[in-house]
């Protein structure tokens, strides 16, 4: 069953009652990075190993994770080569209601970029301790997107 969750703006990435950052060093450049989280929504699942299918609609994009997890976007910001934000509007997840993603990037003097992304959410509180208990794994499979999106862009093998 699908559910609608509740609008939330940017500032909702700093306020929400659940928070969880994590960041990468790529030697990818900034562009190239950009490009491949706000541009090229088709390439995620290439990278990403948490996303089934990804594809643009209307203001934002429809994705489905593997597991079976299925929600749709409205872009919130999306500022070259620094910023790229969005809010989840519908998902099939009960007790969530609300949720934000927001990817910093910054070039590097080497070329490359820090890549930061901050997972915001809110739901009823068995939701809320899931997503704390899910802060490791959640970790992991960004470190692991991020290494795979930085060999995918700059053409290097990785272990």
């Amino acid at each position: 069953m699908v559910r609608r969750l509740r609008p939330v703006e940017l500032d909702f990435i700093a306020s929400a009652p659940v928070r969880h950052h994590y960041a990468a060093g790529l030697a990818a450049p900034a562009a190239d990075v950009f490009h491949a989280l706000a541009k090229d929504t088709a390439g995620w699942p290439d990278w990403f190993g948490a996303v089934a299918s990804a594809r643009p609609v209307d203001a934002g994009r429809r994705i489905a994770l593997v597991g079976g997890v299925r929600f749709t976007e409205t872009v919130l910001a999306c500022d070259p080569d620094e910023r790229y934000a969005y809010r989840v509007d519908t998902v099939n997840v009960p007790g969530l209601t609300a949720m934000a993603e927001e990817w910093l990037l910054t070039a590097l003097p080497s070329g490359g970029t820090r890549l930061r992304w901050t997972f915001a959410a809110d739901g009823a509180a068995p939701v809320r301790v899931l997503l704390h208990a899910g802060r490791a794994a959640m970790g992991r499979s960004f470190h692991q997107a991020a290494r795979a999106l930085d060999a995918r862009l700059t053409g290097r093998v990785t272990a």
